[in-house]
């Protein structure tokens, strides 16, 4: 049953809030003394405190109010508490919801607008829970991660790459082909290298060829190795990649990129373990766990017939998709510090300025960025201008100014939550303090 404390030393104002919230399910102790109530604050958890901003009957200054708030405050940082105050008291009650409490109603109050408030801030406070228990699963699924498999140093924090890894954990075992998929620059390599280290054949070796990054007539070759004077400038023997990586993974990136010919010559490979290298008739065999990447639709090339539908099958066994970078959020912060590896640090702004850009080039734009930055910045500080993102700087700002909500549309959340500044700030997509500061350049009061 959701809980409510009464800190008031008034005991018409405590019994007539004990029976107007116990008429409405909400449980509710009263308190008569600063003390009592930090004393039944530890005994009863409550999900939400109502306080009096004064206690002494010879004095309207609300400091007792000020400083019972503080203590509340310093115990249970994330408790809301509204605070009940008489004109005299009114600046030092928006003092303190500036700093942090919940909202502030005025004596005599008004009996559906206070249930109203509490009413919010109760479903607020448990949707704030319910985020906070997400994210403590969240650690223990990461930690448990760690616990079990070897991560090859992947940095994250997110829900969407930690279901990826995951996944690729649990399939590793398995000697089948996977497909990773997802945009350049994503870590498609690092969760291939993370499949490869938890696999059978992890004692083996880890071999990467890019397909995107060889003229088309070299990739057979890069693949399959080539005997002396198979073609210009082949002088001598050499081996090719399946046969570096025997008795482990063999990784190609790009495989969209692969011509028909060697299309051909990968399902063989893949189907019966053998091959020949270009101008040998000699049949070689290998074992090899093969993991492909592809940031391009495969079966729109499959339709186009610029992709082989039998591969595409034998490839995409097991297909594994790494999120963008603009889908996991969480993991820039990390990754920014990763990449620093304590050369510097991010201003508030600096930090604020990497969650609003794109991203479009993903984990690998970041690791360029961060880079840039901890050489252009000054004292160690990176600030938004060493960033190298003015175009993202300026989006941001007009962003900013276009969505900033005007008169109508704070009035029109105000009387929407009942005049509650924490549920009326959260729809508008505002802190508290910056809806209250908006409220007072208009004029409104809630």
């Amino acid at each position: 049953m959701r809980s409510v404390l009464i800190i008031d030393d008034n005991p018409g104002v405590g019994e007539a809030l004990t029976l107007l919230l116990s008429l409405h399910d909400i449980e509710a102790r009263w308190a008569a003394t600063p003390e009592q109530g930090l004393a039944l604050l530890g005994q009863l958890a409550p999900d939400l405190v109502i306080q009096d901003m004064n206690f002494s009957a010879d004095t309207t200054s609300g400091e007792e109010g000020q400083q019972l708030f503080r203590q509340i405050r310093s115990r249970h940082s994330d408790l809301p508490v509204i605070l009940l105050t008489a004109w005299t008291q009114l600046e030092q009650a928006v003092a303190l919801v500036k700093a942090g409490a919940a909202d502030y109603l005025a004596k005599p109050w008004d009996d559906m607008k206070l249930l109203a408030t509490v009413e919010n801030l109760l479903e607020l406070a448990e949707s704030n829970a319910e985020l906070q228990r997400g994210r403590q699963r969240r650690r223990a699924r990461i930690e448990a991660l760690h616990a079990r498999f070897k991560l090859d140093g992947v940095v994250f924090a997110s829900d969407a790459m930690l279901t990826a890894l995951e996944l690729a954990c649990q399939v590793a075992r398995a000697p089948l082909p996977v497909l990773v998929t997802g945009p350049n620059g994503s870590g498609k390599e690092r969760v291939a290298a993370v499949v490869h280290a938890n696999s059978a054949v992890a004692h083996g070796p880890f071999v990467a060829l890019n397909c995107g990054a060889l003229p088309g007539e070299l990739i057979e070759a890069e693949l399959f190795g080539a005997d002396s004077g198979a073609f210009t400038g082949a002088h001598k023997a050499r081996e090719g990649r399946f046969e570096a990586a025997d008795g482990g993974t063999l990784f190609l990136d790009e495989i969209g990129n692969l011509p028909l010919a060697g299309q051909v010559k990968l399902l063989r490979v893949l189907e019966t373990g053998r091959f020949e290298r270009l101008g040998s008739t000699r049949t070689r065999e290998v074992k090899v766990r093969v993991i492909s990447a592809t940031n391009a639709d495969l079966k729109s090339m499959v339709a186009a017939g610029t992709f082989r539908e039998d591969l595409y099958y034998r490839l995409n066994v097991i297909e594994l998709r790494v999120p963008s970078l603009a889908e996991r959020r969480e993991d820039i912060a990390p990754l920014a510090e990763h990449f620093l590896a304590g050369q510097a640090q991010l201003s508030p702004a600096a930090a604020e300025l990497l969650q609003l850009h794109g991203w479009s080039g993903n984990v690998r734009e970041l690791k360029n960025v961060m880079a840039r930055a901890a050489l252009l910045c000054r004292d160690g500080l990176i600030q938004p201008g060493d960033l190298g993102l003015e175009a993202a700087l300026a989006a941001a700002a007009v962003n900013r100014n276009l969505d900033e909500p005007g008169r109508e549309a704070i009035e029109a959340a105000l009387r929407k939550h009942g005049g509650v500044v924490a549920r009326a700030a959260q729809s508008l997509g505002l802190s508290r303090q910056a809806l209250y500061r908006r409220m007072e350049r208009y004029g409104l009061s809630s």
